[in-house]
């Protein structure tokens, strides 16, 4: 263990002289606590962790120096400020290679526990969370990306449902016929679905640029104003009262494509700094997606 042992990465000089933007991981596994409101909890993430090269002459950087360094985002709960200080420690770590920039790119789950719309019932729900964290020329940027699933259901569709409602109404009763409540409750009963609209499991992916000074990453609050936009987020454990509120949510909220990323980005607008959203509606109708974009 006392032998000196070769480093070609110091010894050796790179055989093309050019300057690298970003060299190091991808993929890295790697236990976090993420601080939010309601207590922390741990999850596992996997980390991408990069620096730049500027210095044309130097071999290779130092990724084991990258791969300690990311034990600090273990020991407290993840918030801007950590975030900030591992991608300082990363670009000082490199500072023989002439580095002055360092990223970290963070995947992981998101488990949020649901209550049902009516009953008692609640469940675990899983959210795609994506940290993209940069550190350039001593500026520090932070944006979170997370995917909401929603239910979508179709206005054209719905509209032209609604018509072969109305013809069978109007074949089925003469122009003058006069027709009692419950008569006309026993022919919603048995005609009211002769046509339904269709609907589609859809997802909304939003990204937010996060303020460097903010005590969390905000991932509950942007999940919780996305979900309220869409009004018709899915659900986990439901009985038969809580399937027919989410039937009712559907119908009072018939939405394109286009309805859904207006939605959101006017639900976010107002608190989140430069809002991206992509919505997706997983079309039933067709073999292909609709989808939308929005800044």
């Amino acid at each position: 263990m006392n032998a000196v042992l070769p480093d070609v990465s110091l010894t050796d000089n790179a055989p093309i002289l050019t300057p690298l933007q970003w060299v190091g991981m991808e993929g890295i596994d790697l236990p976090i606590r993420l601080a939010e409101p309601g207590g922390s909890r741990e999850l596992h993430a996997r980390v991408d962790a990069q620096v730049d090269l500027p210095a044309a002459h130097i071999k290779g950087i130092h990724m084991s120096r990258l791969y300690r360094l990311l034990d600090q985002l273990t020991e407290v709960g993840l918030t801007p400020e950590c975030l900030q200080q591992v991608l300082q420690a990363m670009i000082e770590s490199h500072c023989d290679c002439d580095s002055r920039s360092a990223r970290l790119g963070l995947s992981f789950d998101l488990l949020m526990r649901r209550p049902a719309l009516v009953s008692a019932l609640s469940g675990w729900k899983s959210y795609p969370v994506r940290l993209e964290v940069m550190q350039r020329d001593e500026q520090f940027s932070l944006r979170v990306e997370v995917v909401v699933e929603y239910s979508s259901t179709c206005p054209c569709s719905a509209a032209l449902a609604r018509q072969l409602v109305e013809r069978r109404f109007l074949d089925t009763f003469a122009e003058d016929q006069p027709i009692s409540r419950d008569e006309m409750a026993r022919w919603l009963r048995q005609n009211a679905t002769l046509a339904t609209p269709h609907s589609q499991r859809s997802e909304a992916h939003v990204s937010v640029e996060l303020d460097p000074a903010s005590s969390s990453l905000r991932l509950s609050e942007l999940i919780d104003s996305i979900e309220a936009a869409v009004a018709t987020p899915v659900q986990t454990a439901v009985k038969r009262a809580d399937e027919q509120a989410f039937a009712a949510l559907n119908g009072a909220n018939l939405m394109f494509v286009e309805d859904a990323a207006r939605r959101i980005r006017q639900a976010l607008q107002q608190t989140f700094n430069q809002p991206r959203i992509q919505v997706k509606h997983l079309e039933s109708l067709h073999p292909h997606d609709a989808v939308a974009f929005a800044e």
